[in-house]
């Protein structure tokens, strides 16, 4: 029965040759010195247990093999824990502060990451201190924009985009280093990809509060009304209203309807997903302005700023009085890991 543990160390071996290379994340459980040597370990410990198994056991290692197998030609990616020093380099990596709240925002290639950054900000693409935009991915590494309203201790990243040659998807997370931060928004235009559904799986694992969040309403919406069969040469001004409403309640409901059946099959929760777009998003951050086309937008924001206040804020009372009443605005407290 040695054989099925044998093959299982061999798919293994082959698998963390090229995930330890490529990725300075490994596994750090029971002892093991790196990923190779857990797997090792397990290899070995299932090859006793297989020389005495029953025939019925053998079977579930074979059905075990074969998954196992399938499993890592689709680059699912294992549980990978960071030890104290991979966390201490990533949090360096990303100058990642306390008494800061770190958002990140991630998601596929093209979602309009940089775009909504800059909204968030107040800043509009082109603006000074604006991330770049394109239409190809213009962000190669992880980028680091602090908010420019001063009584707001955040700190907005802005994260490669996932599944192009330099970040494939199934290293997204870890090689990212996107354990370290205190909130993430998974950001997706098109398509709602596993790329999305794994960030959400590893945010859980380390509980960090997430946010679905779909972007490019306004062209979507647009597209949907054009579908529709709306024609501006038949409007007689009233029809483009009407038409526009009805376009955005189906936008909406199939997006969550997507989102939530992506969910189920993978195991994981119901949550809810803003639908926005960066240009009525600066409207609402910048100009403070709510545009007959505000969707998500303005609860977005809220529900960002009372998830960092939840999380982290001290009272303003307590901060006060800790630095002799010359606090003027939130304090947040480290992170605990």
């Amino acid at each position: 029965m040695y054989w099925v543990a044998k093959v299982i160390v061999n798919i293994v071996d082959s698998f963390l040759e090229s995930h330890v290379r490529d990725n300075p994340t490994v596994v750090n459980l029971d002892g093991a010195k790196d990923g190779r040597d857990y797997a090792r370990r397990t290899a070995r410990a299932a090859a006793e247990e297989a020389a005495v198994a029953p025939p019925e056991t053998v079977w579930l290692a074979k059905q075990t093999q074969a998954v196992t197998a399938e499993r890592l030609r689709k680059g699912v990616q294992p549980v990978v824990i960071p030890s104290a020093s991979e966390l201490a380099t990533a949090k360096e990596r990303v100058q990642y502060k306390d008494g800061l709240f770190h958002f990140a925002i991630a998601g596929v290639s093209g979602s309009g990451k940089s775009s909504l950054i800059n909204a968030f900000r107040g800043l509009r693409n082109g603006d000074l201190g604006a991330a770049p935009t394109g239409v190809i991915e213009t962000t190669s590494q992880i980028d680091r924009y602090p908010d420019p309203n001063p009584r707001l201790p955040f700190v907005w990243y802005d994260i490669p985009g996932a599944g192009t040659f330099a970040q494939s998807d199934w290293q997204y997370f870890n090689s990212q280093g996107l354990f370290v931060f205190d909130c993430i928004i998974v950001l997706f235009d098109n398509r709602f990809t596993l790329t999305d559904i794994s960030i959400l799986t590893n945010c859980r694992r380390f509980q960090i509060p997430t946010y679905i969040v779909r972007s490019k309403a306004d062209v979507h919406i647009r597209n949907v009304v054009a579908d529709m069969g709306y024609d501006s040469d038949n409007d007689d001004g009233t029809r483009h209203a009407q038409a526009y409403n009805s376009a955005c309640e189906h936008y909406i409901a199939e997006t969550r309807a997507t989102v939530q059946k992506n969910l189920k099959e993978a195991g994981l929760p119901d949550q809810r997903v803003y639908v926005v777009s960066h240009k009525t998003m600066v409207s609402t951050v910048k100009d403070r302005v709510l545009s007959p086309k505000t969707i998500h937008e303005l609860e977005l924001v809220r529900d960002l700023l009372e998830e960092a206040c939840a999380r982290r804020c001290v009272p303003r009372s307590d901060a006060a009085e800790a630095d002799g009443g010359q606090s003027l605005g939130p304090v947040l407290s480290p992170r605990v890991y």
